[in-house]
């Protein structure tokens, strides 16, 4: 059945009422409800004695009509029986002293929101049937059959029964809810995301005392609530900042209203942290202060992470130098000084000779020890007035400011070379020795821009290394020369292939056990038709570099097997054929697949071809290059370590290894019978190579000495001029006809 359902409307004057009348307005509601009913009952007695006619508002009425008007509140009555809802409120008039009239409105319930519908009629129903004393309930209602829905609270009571006891009238008051509703929703809202917010709030009394927190302040300051209740603001004041900051804090606050800004805070277990502070002063409607409302959030590490991306920005994470962003603002800086006094500036390239042997034989972790001692050295020899930058690598910058000549820039140099000759120690009998190479550029006499500084600076460092390494060198219009050359080389080498420039040679070894010529080693060489013949020792590097030597080391590896088949089928059937391989052939490349077609197609036996690798090509990646090493030895190839005894290689590597000889390396040979070092290192290489089953061929062999020495420690076979210089493939073949000649 229809819910007998009225709602008041909010009198404006009520807001205007003085607020000691507001405090009695509750309970005045429930009397004022009591004295309407009785008069609303005895109305309506009335009316049902005149026939059932409203007669209206009646001159009695007054009363009736001020405490509607007072309260704010709308009088309802519903008839159970007609299904009639009558509504009375007061109205006012155009002006604000104007005297209220008494408004009746007869007719059907307004529609009530479905949501709320069902708990309305759960209510109703529980009064009716006795249940509860009085119906009460806050609903949404549309009044003005408008689609608009306000919030309405309605009380009332059963006002007549029948003869049989059942409610045939019920009667009460409503009000119009709805600011009041919407007003305490925001109160709701805003009070949860007070207490979600991240940022600790803090509301404060005029003197700075706590009046309430929010649980982000308890976890940000580590006070609780009932701490900090009535307790001083100045609790979290840091001794890092004194009294005159927060003084000058108070007065910004008092004259602008609000102040902002990250200060330091202490928290209750004493840590200071960095926050971001917002007061705000806030005002009551006269204008008078009133509270304080503190935002503080934690930005402690925020600020640290801020602080070390800026770090990393401008300074190198393994050796704390500054990196290439910071050297190029600070030799910028300096170029500008320089040129406002008449001044001069050095700019040191420094690079470390054969770093990265060091790094491939001993793994990177020491290869990063390295290069901070090395840091730390080119820092004491240069001194804390200079600049010393890391760029990359094993590449070091130093920026000499205020020097007065050339001389003093390379005397610098020098310092940080003897700074190299104390070998690197690392502990537990650990030591490296490791020498730098440095180049040396000038303003204004080579260059006036920062960038032109830094390239002539390397440019003379390549010359430096080109010259023996462990030394200096300053920049000459010369050097470009050389670079432009590399540069034209590296474009020429490109077209050799496709010209026919490359060819091989051969070298023959020669065996101390059967007194034969056992085997020899294919060569590279490259005659170039606009360079002439061209060192192998100049363009093998430039082919690494830009990558040809891949396809480089496939034409040498099939050219080699070719030549070794051709030399069998004349006879030669006991030879062996080394070809040398790169670390890119090894690491890139697909070795194994390159070695099937190859000896599938030549129909060369694999135990005839050897496989020459330095020590830095293998321990380059050590685990990778041992599974492709073993799935050569598997094809039947021999593998054998060239350069023995000049790198960092590891024994326990080399012993896991399938490697079946060792070359002992020239610079050990070439004073082999002058110095005792090189015969103490000889011999050992020989003695340990024959005790891991190797055999061990001596490389650079030019004297009857050297040949006397290698045979007596029991070396396999030798290599070198001594034997035969590299021979052009008839030459060589001619030379396996005749009998070896040299003295024994």
């Amino acid at each position: 059945m229809p819910l007998p359902i009225a709602v008041p409307a909010v009198l404006a004057q009520v807001a205007a009422l003085p607020s000691a009348w507001r405090f009695l307005l509750p309970g005045a509601v429930l009397l004022l409800a009591a004295i309407l009913a009785l008069l609303l009952m005895e109305r309506h007695l009335r009316s049902r004695r005149g026939g059932g006619r409203d007669p209206g508002p009646q001159p009695g009425d007054d009363h009736l009509k001020l405490a509607l008007w007072g309260s704010g509140e709308e009088l309802w009555d519903y008839d159970l029986d007609q299904r009639r809802l009558q509504r009375i409120r007061t109205s006012e008039g155009p002006q604000q002293d104007a005297e209220p009239t008494l408004l009746t409105r007869v007719g059907p319930v307004p529609a009530i929101h479905p949501v709320d519908l069902p708990a309305v009629i759960k209510r109703l129903r529980s009064h009716l049937e006795g249940e509860s004393p009085f119906f009460l309930s806050e609903h949404r209602m549309d009044l003005l059959d408008n689609g608009v829905w306000i919030w309405v609270r309605v009380r009332g009571r059963v006002a007549e029964r029948d003869t049989e006891g059942r409610p045939v009238r019920i009667s009460g008051i409503a009000r119009d809810i709805t600011a009041s509703r919407n007003a305490e929703d925001e109160r709701r809202i805003a009070g949860e995301v007070l207490h979600s917010m991240n940022e600790a709030v803090a509301v404060l009394d005029w003197d700075y005392r706590f009046i309430s927190v929010n649980p982000a302040f308890t976890r940000i300051t580590g006070y609780l609530e009932s701490e900090v209740m009535g307790q001083s603001a100045r609790t979290l004041d840091s001794d890092r900042h004194d009294d005159v900051y927060y003084a000058q804090l108070d007065t910004t606050l008092l004259r602008d209203g609000h102040w902002q800004g990250d200060t330091w805070r202490t928290r209750k277990d004493g840590e200071d942290i960095l926050c971001h502070l917002q007061i705000n002063l806030v005002r009551d409607h006269d204008g008078d202060r009133h509270l304080y409302v503190m935002v503080l959030s934690d930005i402690t590490e925020q600020n640290r992470a801020e602080q070390e991306l800026r770090y990393l920005a401008n300074y190198d994470t393994l050796t704390s130098l500054p990196n290439r962003s910071l050297l190029s603002e600070r030799l910028s800086r300096a170029v500008v000084r320089a040129r406002r006094e008449s001044g001069r500036v050095a700019v040191l390239f420094v690079d470390l000779d054969r770093f990265k042997d060091v790094n491939d034989s001993l793994g990177h972790s020491m290869g990063d020890r390295v290069l901070r001692a090395a840091a730390a050295r080119v820092l004491q020899a240069v001194g804390p007035q200079h600049t010393v930058a890391r760029l990359s690598g094993d590449e070091f910058t130093v920026v000499l400011e205020d020097i007065g000549s050339a001389e003093e820039a390379e005397r610098v140099a020098q310092g940080i070379i003897d700074a190299f000759a104390v070998p690197l120690s690392f502990g537990d009998r650990h030591e490296l020795v490791i020498s730098p190479s440095i180049g040396i550029s000038l303003y204004p006499e080579h260059a006036e821009v920062p960038s032109e500084l830094l390239k002539h600076a390397d440019t003379a460092m390549y010359q430096a290394k080109a010259v023996g390494r462990r030394a200096y060198a300053l920049y000459s219009a010369a050097m470009d020369e050389q670079t432009r050359r590399r540069a034209t080389l590296a474009g020429a080498l490109r077209k050799a292939l496709d010209r026919n420039e490359l060819s091989l040679v051969y070298q023959p070894r020669y065996s101390l056990l059967s007194e034969c010529i056992t085997g020899v080693e294919a060569l590279l060489r490259w005659n170039s038709d606009e360079f002439g013949s061209v060192p192998p020792a100049e363009f093998i590097p430039l082919a690494e570099e830009s990558g040809m030597i891949q396809e480089i080391g496939e034409w040498v590896l099939r050219g080699a097997c070719r030549t070794l088949r051709d030399w069998q089928k004349a006879g030669y059937d006991h030879l062996s054929m080394s070809v040398n391989l790169s670390a890119m052939q090894l690491l890139r490349g697909d070795l194994h697949g390159l070695l099937v077609r190859t000896l599938t197609e030549t129909e060369v036996d694999p135990r005839k071809l050897e496989l020459e690798l330095t020590e830095s090509v293998v321990m380059a990646n050590p685990e990778q290059n041992a599974d492709t090493l073993r799935r050569c030895r598997e094809l039947g190839v021999t593998l054998a370590i060239d350069d023995f005894g000049t790198g960092y290689s590891s024994l326990a590597y080399l012993k896991r290894l399938p490697i079946t000889a060792l070359k002992i390396d020239r610079e050990f040979i070439g004073d082999l019978t002058h110095d005792a070092d090189d015969e103490a290192i000889t011999s050992i290489i020989i003695t340990m190579g024959h005790a891991l089953g190797l055999k061990v061929v001596a490389e650079g062999v030019e004297s009857p000495a050297q040949l006397q020495f290698l045979r007596e420690h029991g070396c396999d076979e030798i290599q070198g001029h001594l034997v035969a210089p590299a021979l052009e493939p008839g030459v060589c073949l001619r030379f396996l006809a005749a009998p070896v000649s040299f003295a024994a």
